[in-house]
């Protein structure tokens, strides 16, 4: 497997919130839009309303390995953001997994 490309610059989070489509769900947010890179792109946005450093971080890994198994049937170029719920603190990467393959069905990233 490949490295997951990231987006660093708020300038790129902001573009994706502000002109991309968004899923929601009780444990995850999805934004996404498309880009001319020709390669997906993720963010993950954590909050301190989900608690300290160690659950923030754990929310992070999890959406992270729940993306890495779906990352091969994303289709084209896309900028997605995902941002982590209070839900996610109690889910597994498998439970975090079916609802993000879901999200990114109906938004048109993953072809059904």
């Amino acid at each position: 497997m490949s490295k997951v490309v990231t987006i660093h610059q708020n300038t790129e989070f902001r573009r994706v919130y502000g002109r991309g489509r968004s899923c929601t769900s009780p444990a995850l947010v999805v934004y996404c839009l498309k880009n001319r890179a020709g390669v997906c792109r993720i963010g993950i946005t954590t909050s301190k309303k989900l608690g300290g450093a160690v659950e923030r971080n754990r929310c992070r890994r999890v959406i992270r390995e729940a993306y890495r198994h779906l990352a091969d049937q994303c289709a084209g170029g896309w900028d997605i953001v995902f941002v982590a719920r209070f839900k996610t603190l109690r889910c597994k990467s498998t439970d975090i997994e079916k609802t993000m393959q879901g999200q990114l069905q109906k938004l048109g990233v993953i072809p059904t």
